[in-house]
């Protein structure tokens, strides 16, 4: 469970904390509202979350769910949508990480150095990824321990040097209030986009069943005191007319605090450990959900391939770590609010996929006849799962209608690669034989000599294909 806890709270607490402060500043304190109320719709999907992990417990998250739920075609969609919102997500961070870098770098934030340092944030963790999930885990629980300990001191320390005068305007903003509750909780939820990390890699965690819920849930919580505290912190000790267009929020808030700089640096060095280990969690999450859909035949056949001593699916991770690279320099050369606009593109593109698990959750408590438990257990399941459906339909509409255009348009890029992916499916009119659902994780050991009836070499393509599927579950889901 530490290193299921380490892969949330890593994949969670990036550099998104860090900038955050800034990206809702010109909403003013109302974004602190909106941060509750983004925190109480994490916190329900981090429940739902869990008892999907329950249900199915191979690796794939979300995709795995709406595929076994609605079929193919919507886990499709899901792993294309997730797998966007991955590498997205990635250049937001690796943007986000570069302002903190250049407290020591780069003080005159030249654009091209900007660009260069991004990239390079962007493939120190694929390199790492690149040697084996064991090193993975391992990095990620030490980035994990060394960033907590100053974020608890920023998200304690500092809640004793507000000052009222610091935040300004309640709603900064020219919208009204639930109209800026709404934006404002659309960016604020990046910082949590994560918390389905464990259930991604589930079938590489030991007993899933019961570490993946208890990772989810009580990193989400972890999460969202440290967050609420810090914003909160940094909004009371930074002037808000300075805090707009600050890159490094959280520094800014230390050095007013302390005086001098030394605090701030000790606090952008922390940010900088914290993006590297969000960037390694994330990096691995680009491989792993398109891992498992490419051994269902879902998404192109490179993905499923495992390289190395170490077994990685390195075409993931570096097809991934190309696009963000080039998302990077795309953005830093077309938008000034670079940060902002990359973080809309990947919430949406992550609400989807929540959107569809928490349907799918719904799906099994209701149409298929719900729970061998008791009514009480059965209405409290449903009633966390309904709000993680209207939480993720929220957050959809308060991405504003060009974010919801590029984003839908993006997704449904993804139609002609499935059809492209399903072309040889069906022959002479026949419909292809379903595929096997995930195979639990208390059966995926392999015994050690294969029984006689799996030893044969004809028979249709798709059952040699279902066979060979097998046999990669039963070697690499343990």
């Amino acid at each position: 469970m530490p290193a299921a806890s380490a892969l949330v709270i890593g994949s969670i607490i990036g550099t998104g904390v860090f900038a955050l402060p800034s990206a809702l500043a010109p909403y003013g304190p109302i974004s602190l509202v909106a941060f509750g109320v983004v925190t109480l719709g994490a916190l329900a999907l981090a429940l739902t979350f869990g008892a999907l992990s329950k249900r199915v417990s191979a690796s794939g998250g979300p995709y795995v769910y709406a595929r076994e739920a609605f079929g193919e075609f919507a886990g499709f969609l899901n792993a294309w949508s997730y797998w966007i919102t991955a590498w997205a997500g990635n250049a937001a961070i690796a943007v986000a990480w570069v302002g903190y870098v250049e407290v020591f770098v780069n003080t005159g934030h030249q654009k091209w150095i900007s660009v260069l340092l991004a990239v390079a944030g962007l493939w120190v963790p694929a390199a790492i990824n690149l040697t084996g999930v064991r090193n993975t885990g391992a990095f990620q629980v030490i980035t994990t321990v060394l960033k907590f300990v100053p974020l608890v001191f920023m998200a304690t320390v500092g809640l004793l040097f507000i000052d009222a005068d610091n935040f300004g305007p309640f709603n900064a903003s020219n919208q009204s209030a639930i109209g800026a509750i709404s934006a404002a909780g659309a960016i604020a939820l990046f910082s949590y986009l994560g918390l389905e990390a464990a259930a991604v890699v589930a079938g590489r965690v030991r007993k899933p069943g019961r570490n993946v819920p208890r990772a989810t849930v009580y990193g989400t919580l972890l999460c969202a005191v440290i967050y609420i505290l810090g914003t909160l912190a940094v909004f009371g000790t930074v002037a808000h007319g300075k805090l707009g267009g600050s890159t490094a929020p959280f520094t800014d808030a230390a050095n007013n605090i302390f005086g001098g700089t030394w605090a701030g640096d000790l606090v952008a060095a922390a940010a900088i450990i914290s993006g590297i280990g969000a960037l390694n969690g994330w990096t691995m999450l680009c491989a792993e959900m398109p891992y498992a859909a490419a051994r269902d035949g879902l998404f192109p056949r490179a993905f499923a391939q495992l390289r190395g001593r170490n077994e990685v699916p390195a075409f993931g991770i570096v097809a991934s770590t190309v696009l963000a690279s080039l998302i990077t320099v795309f953005s830093y050369t077309s938008f000034q609010d670079v940060f902002t606009k990359i973080v809309l593109l990947s919430v949406l593109t992550a609400v989807i996929p929540y959107l569809f698990s928490a349907a799918a959750q719904l799906y099994w408590l209701l149409a298929r006849g719900g729970e061998r438990t008791g009514p009480g257990r059965l209405t409290r399941d449903v009633t966390v799962a309904a709000l993680a459906l209207v939480f993720s339909y929220w957050s959809i509409q308060g991405s504003g209608y060009q974010t919801v255009y590029y984003g839908l348009f993006v997704l449904l890029l993804g139609v002609p690669v499935y059809v492209w992916l399903k072309r040889g499916e069906a022959v002479d009119g026949q419909t292809p034989e379903p595929k096997a659902a995930a195979i639990p994780a208390q059966r995926r050991r392999a015994p050690e000599t294969p029984p006689p009836a799996r030893r044969f070499r004809h028979g249709s393509r798709t059952e040699r294909a279902d066979r060979t599927r097998e046999r990669d579950d039963l070697r690499h889901r343990d």
